[in-house]
């Protein structure tokens, strides 16, 4: 049946269909591994989704990272790997119980006003409805990932893993509970990590105290002055250090202070921490709300006073300050210091000033009962991980390997994981306490007792665990852990570790880090296949981390509302289609370097994918004219590594030559996570070799009249070239697919008529070099040939010969190249609209001619001209010239300019003055090449 491709391409007729089609036909499904003795030896390759969260929505970092996870995906599934592709979402604790609460506002209640219960299943409720958004993107955008395999982090058989994970710590003393310090949000009303925290550069005050000094409960004149930038946290100081040695403050040893506004007595202590440099060198020392005084609190043991409440007001600690907002306390706080003449003075101050990450608030340092992990034991594992052994190997390769040294300083100095959040969403922490003992039960089931005293009257724990340690039991919980046993290891056996992770930066320590500590400690629990101890290069969750770049605007600037330069990719999806937008970030995607995302490289690709549809229009047209005269055609004639006669027409030996070295090209620039690299060589051949070069001479050969058929039935005219046309484009194909799977899905169906080999072109095989010693003879060949092409085509444009004239040309050359042009003279005379083909010893007088390495080439021609019409012209354009350059001048020249203009703007104008000033000598010197008035050339 004759091929039937619409004329235009148009991204949106094809897209939602293949994307439909792809997730029905669970194409990429890779189906649970139940016995350990299965045939399969396939090579696997299994890679994790990092999980959005639930509330998310696609944004460009997403479609960067899935686009680069989906590329190596299919790649290797071509290849014949036993690919797996791990999809799901994460719970993200804070930002839905924020979302939720949200409406809850909306609709005029709270969570507190309904209940812990009905809140956490109004979550759930809000997550079947709108918590796979991000995921249906996914579904829409192509991503070959195994969808029956999806996981949710509080799915059932995560939360057990979760919750073994938690009880197995703390077996183990590396979970505890205590009162120290946290990063308090007032706004989430919730612990946060450090991670959590992002400090931005502030301008505030620094605040002169003055102290009064106490001896025998009385004031004796003197003052201690102390420096603080939250003068509200005086309210729970509970004492001032100075250092031992500081000669200034050696008569007020033993001495004490009356603490201004609550009218208490606090000693002076003394500590080789204070600085003596930094301000007054007397330090105020608030155990509940500094974590430095925290720890100088601690060694003298001083007490510790809240004066906080968890929503930032002052709470009962703050005597007549009790109720009123922190920084209205500090106002009302420096008004009453002021009023008493305590206030030494106010001085600028630009400091950092921490702000969840999440809602933006000023984090509050606070002194709060958490849970935390004894996280050294683990990190010292994490930390083997990374580091060479003693034969020089990694078991987890960082690429680019500068984040290794990252990972390493930040690991080195890890301080103890703060678990505990006072949130109602996420992992409920299973432990118990006990009215009658106080003491705490942890178990993997709900108990109904106290395991200290029988005691029923126990209490679950309110807090719930932080996101990122459900997140960070990944890949171990999805395969399995802690159920593992010897009838169901075999898909943990199978895929585990993971092959790679691809992620970016921004989570490198919330998230790649912990799941090292995490999977290296727990996968232990796991024995190898023949019984023997988990080795370290086994334990890991991954054996490469790919760290990929940011991707910002086409002016570098990192994306943001602010701004106002954030780009949907659904929207740009929309305009160009799925595919243009893929190539553009895969063309732009190299290790280390972030990505400037331009829309009119999206618009240039969009280009591509229709020149390729084109040539798709114009093979079927030949293929229908084929089987129409009798000639058979078989995409598949030359295999897969493709073979072709070395009596075949030379282009058809050159491309199959090139495609050949195309395909070892892209094979190392992936395995090198070049992502640029092999789409610049893919774009490179199938725009350039294949559609500009070789489609225009293989037209020469298809000709399926009856005459010619009938005189040479066997013409390499007819069967070679067809075949070798298709054949290397259905191989062109597939070197595209994991680039740009939707065209190709289309245009492959459309050569095999909708019978293709397999059911999918992501499930056929990925093309096979093969290199041979007469591969680089057809090359060479060509490449000499394009060149005397290239340089007819120059020389035509500057003598001005019109596009459509054919015009004889001279050529001096070597015999060797002589025999070369002589043999392959139709794709010259094609290529560069020639009509005879003179070959001389030396170039007639008179031509114009190029040199090149090997010849000297010239075109004969002759054009009558206006000489008076040329001249005016070129008198006009000179003048226009004269214009440009002396503007750039001025400008250049002008230090003020220079001064203010951005650097790319100025190397512009240098560029586009250069450019003009050539455009001006050649005007001037083609004026001066003018016959006298009246003649003609």
């Amino acid at each position: 049946m004759p091929h039937d491709l619409p004329k235009a391409y148009d991204p949106t007729a094809i897209e939602d269909h293949w994307a439909e089609y792809w997730v029905r036909e669970e194409l990429f499904a890779q189906p649970v591994v139940t016995s350990a003795s299965e045939s399969d030896q396939r090579r696997q390759f299994s890679i994790l989704l990092p999980p959005p969260n639930v509330t998310g929505r696609l944004h460009m970092g997403h479609m960067l990272n899935q686009t680069e996870m989906d590329i190596l995906t299919r790649w290797h599934r071509m290849r014949g790997d036993r690919a797996l592709w791990l999809p799901g979402t994460d719970h993200a604790g804070i930002a839905t119980q924020m979302m939720v609460e949200r409406q809850l506002t909306a609709e005029g209640t709270s969570r507190q006003k309904l209940g812990r219960e009905p809140f956490v299943e109004r979550v759930w409720e809000w997550k079947r409805h709108y918590g796979g958004a991000i995921l249906e993107q996914m579904k829409r955008l192509g991503a070959s990932v195994d969808w029956s395999r999806e996981y949710f982090t509080m799915d059932e058989r995560l939360s057990v893993a979760v919750r073994e994970a938690f009880v197995k710590l703390h077996e183990q003393g590396l979970i505890y509970r205590g009162a120290y310090i946290v990063n308090w949000c007032p706004r989430c009303q919730t612990a946060i990590s450090d991670l959590e925290v992002v400090y931005d550069e502030h301008k505030g005050h620094l605040w002169e105290i003055r102290y009064p000094v106490h001896e025998n409960g009385r004031e004796t004149g003197e003052y201690l002055t102390i420096a603080t930038t939250r003068p509200e946290t005086m309210l729970g100081d509970v004492a001032v250090a100075i250092h031992p040695e500081d000669e200034r403050y050696k008569h007020l040893h033993g001495k004490k202070l009356r603490l201004p506004l609550m009218d208490r007595e606090i000693p002076i202590i003394l500590d080789e921490w204070v600085s003596r440099e930094f301000g007054t060198g007397a330090v105020k020392v608030t155990p509940a709300h500094d974590p430095n005084d925290f720890a100088l609190g601690e060694r003298h043991h001083l007490p510790s006073i809240n004066v906080m409440d968890d929503t930032a007001h002052i709470n009962e600690n703050g005597g007549p300050y009790k109720g009123l907002e922190r920084y209205a306390a500090r106002k009302k706080i420096v008004e009453d210091l002021e009023a008493q003449g305590l206030l030494a003075g106010v001085k600028d101050h630009v400091h950092n000033v921490g702000h969840c990450d999440r809602c933006k608030t000023v984090v509050e340092p606070r002194l709060s009962t958490q849970w935390f992990v004894k996280i050294q034991p683990l990190a010292d594992k994490a930390i083997a991980a990374v580091k060479p052994d003693a034969s020089g190997n990694k078991a987890i390769r960082f690429v680019p390997e500068l984040y290794e040294k990252t990972y390493l300083n930040w690991m080195e100095n890890i301080h103890d994981w703060c678990i505990s959040r006072q949130l109602w969403w996420g992992h409920r922490i299973p432990a118990w306490h006990c009215a009658v003992c106080h003491k705490i039960t942890v178990a993997r089931e709900d108990p109904t007792n106290c395991t200290h005293c029988g005691s029923d009257q126990i209490t679950q724990e309110t807090d719930v665990l932080d996101t990122w340690f459900s997140s960070g039991l990944l890949p171990v919980s999805v395969f399995g852990w802690p159920n593992i046993t010897a009838e169901n290891r075999a898909d943990f056996d199978t895929f585990y570790p993971t092959s790679l992770l691809v992620t970016g930066f921004d989570i490198l320590f919330f998230w790649v880090a912990r799941m090292i500590m995490l999977g290296c400690w727990f996968s232990t629990d796991v024995p190898m296949p023949d019984g023997s101890p988990r080795p370290l290069a086994e334990s890991v969750p991954f054996k490469e981390v790919y760290i990929h770049a940011l991707v910002r605007d086409a002016n570098r600037e990192k994306m943001s509302k602010t701004k106002g330069n954030v780009i949907d990719p659904i929207e740009i999806v929309k305009q160009y289609g799925t595919d243009a937008v893929r190539f553009t970030l895969a063309s732009m995607a190299s290790p280390g370097t972030d990505i400037a995302f331009n829309v009119a490289r999206t618009e240039g690709y969009r280009a591509f994918a229709n020149k390729i549809w084109n040539a798709a229009r114009f093979i079927f047209m030949n293929v229908d004219k084929a089987r129409e005269a009798g000639v058979s055609v078989d995409p598949a004639a030359l295999g897969s590594p493709a073979v072709i006669s070395g009596s075949a027409p030379l282009e058809a030996r050159w491309i199959v030559a090139e495609l050949n070295a195309t395909i070892l090209r892209v094979n190392n620039s992936l395995e090198n996570y070049r992502f640029d690299e092999a789409a610049s060589t893919i774009y490179q051949f199938f725009w350039g070799s294949f559609c500009d070069w070789y489609l225009e001479i293989v037209k020469l050969r298809l000709d399926f009249s009856a005459d010619t058929l009938e005189a040479d039935p066997g013409s390499l005219n007819t069967l070679v070239s067809i075949n070798a046309l298709v054949s290397v484009f259905d191989a062109a194909l597939r070197l595209l697919s994991p680039f740009m799977p939707f065209l190709t899905e289309e245009l492959w169906h459309a050569l095999y008529d909708g019978k293709p080999p397999a059911r999918s072109i992501a499930l056929a095989s990925f093309p096979r070099a093969r290199v041979t010693n007469e591969s680089a003879g057809p090359i060479a060949e060509m490449e000499q040939l394009q060149e005397l092409i290239v340089e007819i085509r120059a020389l035509r444009k500057e003598i001005g010969v019109e596009e459509r004239t054919a015009v004889p040309i001279e050529l001096r050359a070597e015999s060797k190249l002589s025999q070369l042009v002589q043999e392959n003279r139709d794709i010259v005379e094609r290529l560069a609209r020639v009509t005879e083909i003179r070959f001389v010893d030396s170039i007639s007088s008179g031509l114009s001619k190029h040199h090149a390495t090997s010849f000297d080439v010239a075109v004969v021609y002759e054009r009558k001209i206006d000489v008076a019409a040329e001249r005016e012209r070129l008198t006009k354009e000179i003048a226009k010239y004269e214009k440009g350059v002396a503007a750039a001048e001025r400008q250049l020249g002008n230090e003020g300019f220079l001064a203010k203009a951005p650097p790319n703007v100025v190397e512009g104008l240098k560029k586009q003055e250069a450019e003009t000033r050539l455009l001006l000598n050649k005007a001037r010197e083609a004026l001066g090449n003018l016959p006298g008035e009246g003649a003609g050339a």
